[in-house]
């Protein structure tokens, strides 16, 4: 996904994951909150455009205040679930509680189109849309990835990654954004 920082410039950002991506769009707390996308049925369906998954769902899928309101809880409930994993804590019993019931309900269907395209089948809802999100998360932390959910090695960024490399090194969010930024200090400093 491309994130755009209120300062500095824009850059790519591989979450790692689709329940990660949600999280792109605010969060608990007084700073997360000044991102908040999540406050009318356009930031809804712009993120799920703009995220992993595949194209196909109606650009008018029906989002309604309760459905806002679910968005929020869940990815409220992933923040404290993904930072838990990355933290080696134990899980929050009612982030837990909110994430199983999203995966619960029935999630996206997918669907072949005549044209030989990968669609969603008709009907859609973004209950169905926070059901399929809900699920990727139970797949990601119960999955191969679990012990690579972290946070970016940044002292000034919190960004929660999945680490889907073959090595499973990753340390930034971006090498074009935190990685660079620490190596630029660290030769500045070799340099003193």
């Amino acid at each position: 996904m491309l994130l755009r920082p209120r300062h500095g410039r824009p850059f790519r950002f591989d979450a790692g994951a689709l329940c990660l991506e949600l999280l792109l769009t605010g969060g608990p707390g007084p700073i997360a909150r000044q991102y908040e996308s999540l406050d009318d049925p356009e930031g809804l369906r712009d993120w799920a455009r703009d995220s992993r998954l595949p194209d196909g769902l109606p650009p008018d899928l029906p989002v309604t205040g309760d459905d806002l309101a679910a968005a929020r809880t869940l990815r409220d409930a992933l923040w404290r679930l993904a930072l838990a994993r990355a933290d080696g804590a134990p899980y929050d019993p009612g982030a837990l509680a909110v994430l199983n019931a999203a995966a619960a309900a029935p999630p996206l269907a997918p669907a072949l189109a005549p044209d030989g395209a990968r669609a969603w089948a008709p009907g859609a809802t973004a209950g169905a849309l926070l059901s399929t999100v809900a699920r990727d998360a139970v797949d990601l932390l119960t999955g191969p990835h679990a012990d690579r959910v972290r946070v970016c090695g940044a002292d000034d960024c919190s960004l929660l990654f999945a680490d889907t490399s073959r090595p499973g090194a990753r340390r930034w969010c971006s090498m074009a954004r935190c990685g660079n930024r620490h190596k630029a200090r660290a030769h500045r400093a070799a340099k003193d």
